[in-house]
């Protein structure tokens, strides 16, 4: 069984979505006789990881940050897609954090990693912005772990703002 953990940019835009999930596609087609796929299922590239996991009939571990996640950090319209992955999903582990914030979310990176064999990262290649948990810093954190990196960033793909 090969586990997969994702890391990625929430905010890809409205374009970059489809090259986004073909590529994950493409990628994960490669493991999908026997697929776990490991995520936080935040908008954007963690959720379109999850759904493709599903979609080829792969097993779906999802990560929630804290115990509050849900009501305090997925907007309304991630919500229906939200709550789709977590019902798809094999196994949900919440983590013990009562409130949502930087350590909850660098929690959650080092949970996902700790679980998988490689990371996909839909990473456009930014350094790390400092505030830690974002993908760069989990992207370096995979790097320092051993664990092979699979970087998804297609032609063009881009992010909002």
């Amino acid at each position: 069984m090969t586990s997969l953990a994702v890391t990625g940019h929430m905010d890809l835009t409205e374009e970059s979505v489809p090259l986004v999930r073909a590529a994950l596609r493409e990628l994960l087609a490669q493991y999908s006789d026997d697929l776990t796929g490991v995520s936080c299922i935040a908008a954007g590239s963690d959720s379109l990881f999850a759904e493709e996991v599903t979609a080829l009939g792969g097993r779906l571990v999802v990560v929630i940050p804290s115990r509050d996640y849900r009501a305090r950090k997925v907007k309304p319209d991630h919500a229906p897609v939200f709550d789709h992955l977590i019902q798809a999903a094999d196994d949900v582990v919440t983590l013990p954090h009562e409130t949502a914030n930087r350590a909850a979310y660098e929690a959650a990176n080092a949970e996902v990693l700790k679980r998988a064999d490689r990371l996909v990262a839909v990473w456009d290649g930014a350094p790390p912005s400092g505030k830690g948990g974002g993908t760069a810093d989990t992207v370096e954190e995979a790097h320092a772990a051993g664990l092979p990196v699979d970087v998804v960033w297609p032609d063009g793909a881009t992010r909002r703002g």
